[in-house]
């Protein structure tokens, strides 16, 4: 199997020198070693347009054309790109374990940690790679993605904010109809936010306001409503004072789940327009919203991703490993790209009901004792070694070129015919 091209840190840096930043939302302390490890240059900067400007001027003074960084992201970044500085990324928790070379005491200090990012690039260059930011589209595809996660987030607060009011101001709207912040349900509660309003509702009454109500979906039997409208128990406070919270808290949840269709179409169109798209909606129920996070979180630089255990690492659905003489234990991997690891378990949860492949590994992990979230995990890093080949390939998911489906569904027809053929 072939894998992708790393882009590698030259031997020597350029200017033969490191600088390292310590980012911060005020401001930012840099640090620029020569090749001895020497500090040539300390200084801080303000987080703004013209301390940014600054920063990037000090270090072509001192010839510094690498710059190591905690993060990836951000408005400091982009203008050290912009500038055609290289930029390396060592996380957070790297830093904080790359402060014990220097010293044991554990002491925090914002222009220490410059040094240690700095003296980092300069000694660790082989196992170090630059940062490869994805395209515009991707970035703002992100962008989109997780600005609708933040909303659905939201409106779960909200609907729980709510169904908490109306089990005390109005108990029988709660159980009413399937989902309590489903468009049905907000209309319900527009047109009778009391229990005073609603209780003149028979089977009738009903009928006739569902009628008025165009594409609800799915509902009970009138019948079926107006009884569990009677049967629930009274709300209690004064009737009036408890539909206007009702007007207010029902208002907030449609006024959230609109925003949230607004960012889908969005993100449909954002989809539908990028380069990448066929090989993420060409999966089993991928969809549109679940195909866009996969896309956006994966990114489109196949540099970044060598083989497809750098991408299970980052992740997070491939275990840490401790090994020590006959001691072998595998954990949960914590410093991760929770945004992608959120996105891959998402679409392997559901695939399991549409693929009979990743439902068999589901399966097996649950027989063998793993609980729910674990054998997603597993059924998910199963999935990263198909979803990697499509992507570096720029090829869309075919079942009939899978193997291990396909030999699945051959046992499975084998197994049918051979009951069928059974007197």
């Amino acid at each position: 199997m072939k894998y992708a091209l790393v882009t590698f840190l030259p031997g020597v840096p350029p200017g033969g020198v490191c600088a390292g930043i310590d980012w911060a939302d005020s401001g930012h302390a840099v640090c620029v070693v020569d090749l001895g490890g020497r500090v040539r240059d300390r200084f801080t900067v303000a987080h703004d347009r013209a301390g940014i400007a600054a920063l990037i001027a000090r270090l072509r003074e001192n010839r510094a054309a690498e710059v190591a960084i905690e993060r990836g992201d951000g408005v400091l970044v982009d203008a050290l790109l912009a500038a055609g500085l290289t930029v390396v990324v060592i996380g957070s928790r790297q830093v904080r374990n790359l402060r014990s070379r220097y010293g044991s005491s554990g002491a925090k200090d914002d222009r220490f940690d410059a040094f240690v990012l700095a003296d980092t690039l300069r000694t660790d260059r082989a196992r170090l790679r630059p940062l490869v930011p994805d395209t515009a589209a991707t970035l703002a595809l992100r962008a989109a993605v997780r600005a609708r996660k933040d909303l659905v987030t939201h409106r779960v607060a909200a609907c729980n904010q709510l169904r908490a009011h109306l089990q005390v101001a109005f108990p029988g709207a709660v159980g009413l109809f399937h989902v309590l912040d489903s468009r049905l349900s907000l209309e319900f509660l527009a047109a009778f936010g009391s229990c005073r309003a609603a209780a003149g509702l028979d089977e009738q009454a009903i009928t006739a306001w569902l009628a008025g109500v165009p594409r609800r979906g799915r509902t009970a039997p009138p019948a079926v409503l107006a009884a569990r409208l009677a049967a629930a128990p009274p709300g209690c406070g004064d009737d009036a004072a408890q539909a206007a919270v009702t007007a207010q808290l029902a208002g907030a949840v449609a006024g959230l789940a609109a925003r949230i269709k607004a960012l889908e179409e969005h993100i449909a169109a954002q989809l539908a327009a990028h380069p990448d798209a066929h090989v993420f909606t060409s999966l089993p129920r991928a969809g549109t919203v679940r195909a866009a996070r996969l896309l956006a979180e994966t990114g489109d630089c196949r540099a970044r991703y060598p083989d497809p255990w750098s991408l299970a690492g980052i992740a997070g659905i491939a275990p840490v490993t401790r090994r020590s003489g006959s001691y072998l234990s595998h954990h949960f991997r914590w410093n991760v790209n929770r945004h992608l690891r959120d996105a891959i378990c998402d679409f392997a949860g559901d695939s399991r009901h549409a693929s009979p492949w990743a439902a068999a590994i589901y399966t097996a992990a649950r027989d063998r004792g793993k609980d729910h979230p674990h054998a997603v995990r597993i059924t998910a890093r199963a999935w990263i070694y198909v979803i990697w080949r499509c992507w570096q390939d720029h090829t869309p998911y075919d079942p009939a070129k899978h193997t291990a489906l396909q030999a699945i569904l051959t046992r499975q027809d084998t197994t049918q015919h051979n009951t069928a053929s059974k007197p």
